[in-house]
């Protein structure tokens, strides 16, 4: 029995400061920035987004049992190209890399990660799946 096909469509990510979180996300990232009403962002990268939002709270809800923090994030994205140029990629923006370059499994199977953060301190990785 097969179930129904799902993509990740969205996530939700918080933040101390929108401004530097702006900042960080479109020129580290290159993602497209999205205002929407009240104050609130997301960013926006091909056909996924995040939504963002400032401290604990934000948008109309639901929200997490548990309050999520800035700095509580732990997000992998996919580097086009050898990990090599994500880390040199990384150093322009002034992004220390934390670990790496070291195997992993993403949802493509096997490639090469490095792991960094951002400006609140999230987790963040980028995978290489090629050789």
């Amino acid at each position: 029995m097969t179930g129904p096909v799902c993509k990740l469509d969205h996530c939700v990510l918080h933040v101390s400061d929108i401004a530097a979180a702006n900042r960080f996300y479109s020129e580290v990232f290159g993602a497209q920035l999205i205002e929407r009403e009240g104050g609130r962002w997301a960013y926006r990268f091909g056909g996924e987004q995040i939504n963002v939002h400032e401290g604990t709270g934000g948008g109309a809800g639901p929200f997490a049992r548990v309050p999520i923090v800035p700095g509580n994030g732990d997000l992998c994205f996919g580097w086009s190209g050898p990990i090599e140029d994500a880390i040199e990629h990384l150093r322009r923006h002034d992004t220390e890399v934390e670990l790496g370059p070291i195997e992993r499994f993403g949802a493509r199977g096997h490639g090469i990660s490095i792991y960094f953060r951002d400006p609140d301190g999230s987790l963040l990785e980028f995978i290489s799946y090629s050789v």
